[in-house]
């Protein structure tokens, strides 16, 4: 059975922090109803995708019902008289805020000129091979979305059709080496047909997500929540880079 290790995929906070962003909510008033919703729904997809999901996650969407329950039964004191208490989203905003604030350290931290990389010593050069031109990350919750749409909108395939011969996650990986080959970038939903059946839309899926693991496809945009894009790396040494390091079948 194929699996995908989540740690390409950061944590629970990211994913929260993308659905905050994705939904323009302010971080301080979190319709928490809503993010748990669409929360459970990108779970939902990854367990269909057999992402392996980190213990965290599964923590996080009980903390979040819990955050729920809370805000649907109103604080009471001894005499039975409501009472306002502390907003039982406060911890979660604290922790939302301050990881916020680390990744974007961390971003200012790589952006920093490093000696051997931006700045160099007297007497050395760069070497021009070294050089790559830095892409705007793409959120890759953002891509997990993306799918989930295209996904929805998949026709399904009933007890009667006839079922065509499956296509395993390797083979699709030489497919796409073919269909990219001869272009500089593609639009990420380029890459699925539009009368493509459900599982093969997913074999793909995962068929890219293990080209980005391998390095031999790059996934930027031009600005933030933007058009995605992919970028083949893998010129005519893809099937050499790939072959014996795939590990979907």
């Amino acid at each position: 059975m194929m699996k995908i290790d989540l740690e390409v995929f950061e944590g629970p906070l990211d994913l929260l922090l993308h659905l905050i962003r994705k939904n323009d909510v302010d971080v301080f008033d979190i319709p928490i109803s809503l993010i748990l919703e669409q929360y459970m729904g990108y779970l939902n997809l990854m367990e269909e995708l057999n992402i392996d999901l980190a213990g965290d996650f599964l923590l996080m969407a009980s903390e979040l019902a819990h955050i729920k329950s809370k805000l649907l039964l109103p604080d009471h004191d001894e005499a039975g008289e409501e009472e306002e208490g502390e907003d039982p989203r406060a911890e979660l905003i604290r922790r939302l805020i301050e990881y916020q604030r680390y990744k974007e350290a961390a971003v200012q931290l790589i952006a920093r000129p490093m000696l051997g990389r931006d700045v160099f010593a007297a007497g050395t050069t760069p070497d021009p091979l070294e050089e790559e031109e830095a892409p705007m990350e793409v959120d890759l919750f953002q891509l997990i979305s993306c799918f989930y749409e295209m996904l929805k909108k998949a026709p399904k395939t009933t007890v009667h059709e006839v079922r065509v011969e499956r296509v395993s996650v390797t083979e699709r990986i030489y497919e796409l080496m073919d269909q990219l080959r001869r272009q500089s970038m593609v639009e990420f939903r380029a890459l699925f047909a539009a009368d493509a059946t459900r599982e093969r839309l997913i074999v793909t899926f995962l068929a890219m997500l293990e080209m980005v693991r391998l390095k031999v496809l790059q996934v930027t945009q031009n600005r933030n929540y933007g058009e995605i894009y992919l970028v083949p790396r893998f010129e005519d040494a893809g099937a050499e880079l790939i072959e014996g390091n795939v590990t979907l079948q």
